[in-house]
């Protein structure tokens, strides 16, 4: 079993949801998230002053599924959240050795 850990634009959040539902992918954690990479931030004005945003909005998915179903979410996920700039994000994958469902104890693939 493997996690992918995609951390994209906030804009991007419903297409890539919408295409992972289309592929069966039906499990997913998002949470709001603030980061910085080679974007680097942005300067903003406010009532006439300006600072530095470098901590920018993002939004992270967290997956977990079949090794068999790995390389294809990967690459819908690529594709979809896709805007050819600087910022896009980035995908991580992650083996996991463990899963229980807490309501009813099923480990592993019963548990998925």
């Amino acid at each position: 079993m493997k996690q992918i850990v995609a951390v994209l634009r906030p804009h991007k959040l419903q297409d890539v949801k919408n295409a992972l539902l289309e592929m069966g992918v039906v499990g997913m954690t998002v949470t709001d998230v603030r980061g910085a990479g080679r974007q680097k931030g942005h300067v903003e004005r406010y009532r006439g002053s300006e600072y530095t945003v470098d901590l920018l909005s993002k939004v992270k998915i967290e997956i977990v599924l079949k090794e068999d179903q790995v390389d294809a979410v990967v690459k819908t996920i690529s594709e979809t959240a896709r805007t050819g700039e600087i910022g896009d994000g980035k995908i991580f994958v992650l083996p996991v050795e463990q899963i229980i469902r807490v309501r009813t104890g099923d480990r592993d693939q019963d548990a998925l």
